[in-house]
């Protein structure tokens, strides 16, 4: 799965840095912070690269002399390029739009995953918009996306923070980090890192 994220300021992560001892006990702690706006499934993928034709690569699953040792990101790459390509028509009308960190905040029962999670709130009304037509053209993950998409950056999930830990956390006081989206990134949580970026 890969995903469509806004690129941060560093702001964001110097923020994240300054309340980081309050996140003791938490079993999972956010070095790496990501905004996402919408996932990416293999079912979303061109059809030349989720049936293996049209792009120019063989597949090697047909093939009786795959080599094992063949270089393990090629389809990858395919997948990616195939991915921003089909992107491209959907984000050409989008101009760039502001966001904004507001707080922190928390969801007590998230709709997957350890709880609780921690977060810093974001507000983007481009982003929402931009979340919600992707969503019309890809379909929407239940529970995360559509009317249930939050955007949010987590800092910290799941363990047994001490009382008063959250609610701590969710009372920093912090100046709003606000700035301007140009582009967006393909992220690959597999390797936890930008594959392609995508100007607005």
């Amino acid at each position: 799965m890969f995903s469509l994220n806004v690129p941060l300021p560093p702001t964001v992560g110097r923020l994240a840095a300054d309340l980081h001892p309050k996140q003791a006990g938490f079993d999972r702690v956010r070095e790496r912070h990501t905004l996402v706006c919408k996932r990416f499934g293999v079912e979303d993928l061109p059809n030349r690269v989720a049936d293996g034709g049209g792009s120019g690569r063989s597949d090697r699953s047909d093939r009786s002399d795959a080599d094992p040792a063949d270089d393990p990101t090629a389809d990858k790459t395919d997948a990616v390029a195939a991915l921003c390509d089909d992107l491209r028509p959907h984000l050409s009308e989008t101009d760039p739009f502001e966001a904004a960190v507001t707080g922190v905040d928390v969801f007590d029962a998230p709709a997957s995953g350890s709880r609780p999670v921690v977060y810093f709130a974001v507000e983007s009304d481009g982003l929402v918009r931009l979340h919600h037509r992707l969503c019309a053209a890809y379909g929407a993950i239940e529970g995360i996306e559509g009317d249930d998409y939050v955007p949010h950056i987590t800092l910290a999930r799941g363990g047994n923070p001490e009382p008063g830990v959250v609610a701590d956390l969710v009372d920093s006081e912090i100046d709003p980090i606000r700035w301007r989206v140009h582009a967006l990134d393909v992220y690959d949580p597999e390797f936890r890192e930008v594959a392609a970026t995508i100007e607005l």
